[in-house]
């Protein structure tokens, strides 16, 4: 269920590459018991329309039985940028994330390879992935593209009510405070409690998280780091129903 800010990744890889190899592939280890494997929107044949338009010279679109045959008994850890965030909500997350991710780079041996920013904790363990395991690999983030009332796009939009999606832009606009208030000389855990509560008054029902972070470690930081000059972002998770939605925003982009 490709949309555009999928799309945006590819024409990112045409302007680095002759050649652009899109893989399409639902991870099954990605996916913890009653998460969304078997509803996550599919659409291949839309897909494949949708790359073709964009100048796709490949997909590559394995089902689970060619990328984990019988027997298959390895697995790809990375600490680091994993901890934390995503991993406390989702322990099994990042360990298919780098299988497959590993596996996919292997298969394709790009000189490239774009992510989106979207996923920036992802992003993150992928490039650490990358230089840990030396792949011979250049990874590079692409933007977070929006709808024009600012929500980030994501497959899983398409499970949001009508009431959820107008909801759901509120998330970027609290983020975007909670990074002017740290910037502003705010307390960064202060500030992401604060966040917290917004999101909850916005209409959101579950918080997993609100962080301030440095950009690229994922560590905490303290105020006296966001005066120093660290490279920031801001990341949340929240629920609306049964739809789990996640954005980041870049501070200093807009200081």
């Amino acid at each position: 269920a490709l949309h555009e800010g999928h799309l945006a990744l590819v024409d990112i890889a045409s302007n680095h590459s002759d050649v652009v190899a899109v893989s399409l592939f639902v991870n099954p280890t990605q996916f913890a018991p009653g998460e969304d494997l078997d509803r996550y929107p599919r659409d291949e044949d839309g897909d494949k329309a949708k790359l073709e338009s964009r100048g796709t010279s490949l997909l590559w679109a394995p089902d689970p039985q060619e990328m984990y045959p019988d027997g298959f008994a390895t697995s790809v850890h990375v600490d680091g940028p994993s901890q934390g965030l995503e991993t406390d909500h989702r322990p099994h997350f990042f360990g298919g994330v780098a299988t497959v991710v590993a596996k996919l780079l292997l298969q394709v041996l790009p000189d490239v390879a774009v992510f989106g920013e979207k996923d920036y904790q992802q992003l993150q363990v992928i490039r650490r992935l990358v230089r840990d395991l030396d792949i011979p690999v250049e990874v590079i983030g692409g933007p977070t593209i929006r709808e024009t009332d600012g929500l980030a796009m994501s497959s899983r939009n398409a499970y949001l009510s009508k009431e959820h999606r107008a909801v759901a832009p509120s998330m970027k606009r609290i983020i975007d405070d909670a990074g002017k208030q740290v910037l502003a000389g705010g307390d960064p855990q202060a500030t992401e409690d604060a966040a917290g509560a917004a999101l909850l008054a916005a209409g959101f029902e579950k918080i997993d998280y609100v962080a301030i972070r440095n950009a690229d470690s994922l560590a905490k930081v303290s105020q006296a780091e966001v005066k120093e000059g660290s490279p920031l972002r801001v990341l949340a998770a929240a629920h609306l129903g049964t739809t789990r939605l996640i954005d980041n925003v870049n501070p200093r982009a807009n200081n």
